[in-house]
């Protein structure tokens, strides 16, 4: 059994300049534990493969596609491959979201 906190982690460099912890990174999938502050969010970019958000700690807006939509604690948003996606935190309160590639990309993302 492997067991991993992402507070026992360092900040994994990203170009979106937030908090990123790499907390699993196999070959049938990559999960990212975002932690964004009040006013920040990701660049908007395009990923290779599916992406699924899990809302951990509060109400961040989701953006995919041309929907943006502001979501709760324990719900999880689907974003297709090769779509435009971005998370943000219009509030002031801490946010905290799972975002799971599957499968794990073997390109990279690209910024937009």
């Amino acid at each position: 059994m492997e067991i991993r906190n992402y507070k026992d982690m360092d900040i994994a460099k990203n170009p979106h300049g937030i908090a990123a912890f790499q907390i699993y990174d196999k070959d049938p999938a990559q999960i990212m534990h975002l932690f964004l502050k009040a006013g920040e969010n990701l660049k908007p970019h395009i990923t290779p493969v599916d992406v699924a958000f899990y809302v951990l700690e509060g109400t961040p807006t989701i953006m995919v596609g041309e929907e943006r939509i502001v979501v709760k604690q324990d719900d999880l948003i689907e974003s297709p491959k090769d779509i435009v996606h971005c998370i943000y935190n219009e509030t002031e309160k801490n946010v905290r979201v799972l975002v799971m590639k599957l499968p794990k990309p073997t390109t990279k993302t690209i910024l937009v």
